[in-house]
């Protein structure tokens, strides 16, 4: 049987090679995205949550929130946003990416 104290370092070694695993494939992602002043980011609508982190990220206030109706009619949600991205204001830093 395994003790707790093997199942304990079994499980840091575990976290350290996820970690890595999923910092390197960050790496190789952001790599891929282009960047600078010639880009301008964009919004999927179907793939916004409407979570807001990409405005709070945002230094040059590129980036609103309207609100848009449900899509379900399931379910019944007070406040329905998504982002949207202000071109002209856009620098391209990839801070909301």
């Amino acid at each position: 049987m395994t003790s707790s104290d093997e199942l304990r370092e079994r499980r840091q070694k575990e976290a350290v090679r996820i970690r890595t695993s999923l910092n390197r494939l960050r790496g190789e992602q952001r790599a891929s995205v282009k960047g600078g002043e010639h880009t301008v980011a964009f919004v999927e609508e179907r793939l916004c949550i409407g979570c807001d982190q990409c405005t709070i990220v945002c230094d040059d206030s590129a980036i609103e929130v309207y609100k848009v109706p449900m899509a379900s009619p399931l379910m019944t949600v007070e406040s329905n946003q998504k982002a949207k991205i202000i071109r002209d204001d856009c620098t391209g830093c990839r801070l909301c990416v």
